[in-house]
């Protein structure tokens, strides 16, 4: 073998020996080697568990409030800032305009009103099809008698009160879009 080829082949033999035996020339520093162990967060005084409390307990069925609204029927709710009896008898004025129906009776106790709003489409019925349409002369998509709705004024918060109707959901919407557009004007 020649010199010069030896020479050459020992240094590179060197070398890939130093590449391969892993140099600490060639790893990196990690921070997460070198650091170190910190005190666990506290938690602060008064920020511990909630109290387990009545407020906690799932009441049984049956013993709430707020009555099973009937099939075909809907229940929709707004909540305006003012005490219960301001709020009901705001509510009682707008009724009393007749705009969206007639006030047939209403029980100052209970913070209710009984409403015959005239017409409200009833969205519950499914639109036609083409060949509903094609073969039926009646349009039973909207109907355009009385429809009964009961009104009722609950408390809601500290401040504010719940204005609620119930009844046929053409009629509930009619209702709660006037009462939206008295109370907020």
């Amino acid at each position: 073998m020649k010199k010069s080829s030896l020479l050459v082949t020992l240094p590179a033999l060197a070398f890939a020996g130093l590449l391969l035996s892993g140099c600490g020339m060639f790893r990196s520093t990690k921070a997460w080697e070198t650091a170190k162990q910190e005190a666990p967060l506290e938690i602060p005084p008064g920020l511990d568990t909630p109290p387990a409390t009545a407020a906690l307990v799932i009441p049984p069925p049956g013993s709430g409030q707020q009555a099973a609204i009937p099939a075909g029927q809907i229940s929709d709710a707004f909540v305006v800032n003012g005490s219960v009896d301001g709020t009901y008898q705001k509510v009682g004025q707008l009724l009393a305009a007749g705009s969206a129906g007639k006030v047939v009776s209403h029980d100052d106790s209970a913070h209710t009103y009984t409403v015959n709003v005239v017409g409200g489409e009833d969205v519950t019925l499914k639109k036609k099809g083409f060949f509903g349409r094609l073969f039926s002369h009646k349009d039973k998509s909207a109907t355009t008698g009385t429809h009964p709705v009961q009104v009722t004024v609950n408390p809601s918060g500290s401040s504010a009160s719940e204005v609620r109707a119930q009844g046929s959901a053409g009629a509930v919407a009619k209702l709660i879009d006037t009462l939206k557009k008295g109370m907020a004007g």
